[in-house]
């Protein structure tokens, strides 16, 4: 279990569990299901594809990976109808600036995450600073908008890629 640093503890305003593997997979079917939706099967195989990367996915590369796995030709617009129902249900992120989608890694919790994403490797993670996007809602409330919905995205180069 990871320790939360100092960061953690003055940002969070929320508790949420961080879910992998069969986990994430089980969160995820009780969230859907508790919304009155069916887990089908190709539903659990888009989530099993888009949970196994650490990387935005678009409704094309799942049905591609899909097709390959089923020897069957999965179309792309059967799949963004898929996510578009996981976002709804927030088993899954629109990442806006890809046009592409990652695995809520903790569904049922909902509050807006702030993604990193690699321009080089593509590897995505996410921070949760409440503080920071109550702050923009508040703003667009102020300047005369009424539902606002914080989209922050950062890119730049992770870890790994810039050699730290």
């Amino acid at each position: 279990m990871r320790c939360a640093s100092a960061y953690d503890r003055a940002v969070a305003k929320h508790q949420h569990r961080e879910h992998r593997g069969d986990q994430l997979v089980l969160a995820a079917r009780r969230v859907l299901t508790a919304a009155g939706e069916k887990w089908t099967a190709l539903r659990a195989d888009v989530f099993d594809v888009l949970a196994g990367q650490d990387r935005p996915l678009s409704a094309y590369d799942i049905a591609d990976s899909l097709s390959a796995r089923s020897g069957r030709r999965i179309a792309p617009n059967s799949i963004y109808r898929i996510l578009d129902l996981f976002v709804r249900a927030n088993l899954a992120n629109r990442i806006e600036s890809a046009n592409a989608y990652l695995a809520n890694s903790h569904p049922g919790c909902h509050h807006d995450c702030i993604f990193l994403i690699c321009d080089q490797c593509g590897h995505a993670v996410h921070l949760d600073d409440d503080r920071l996007t109550d702050a923009l809602r508040d703003a667009g409330r102020a300047a005369g908008f009424g539902e606002v919905r914080p989209v922050i995205e950062l890119r730049g180069r992770c870890e790994s890629c810039s050699g730290a």
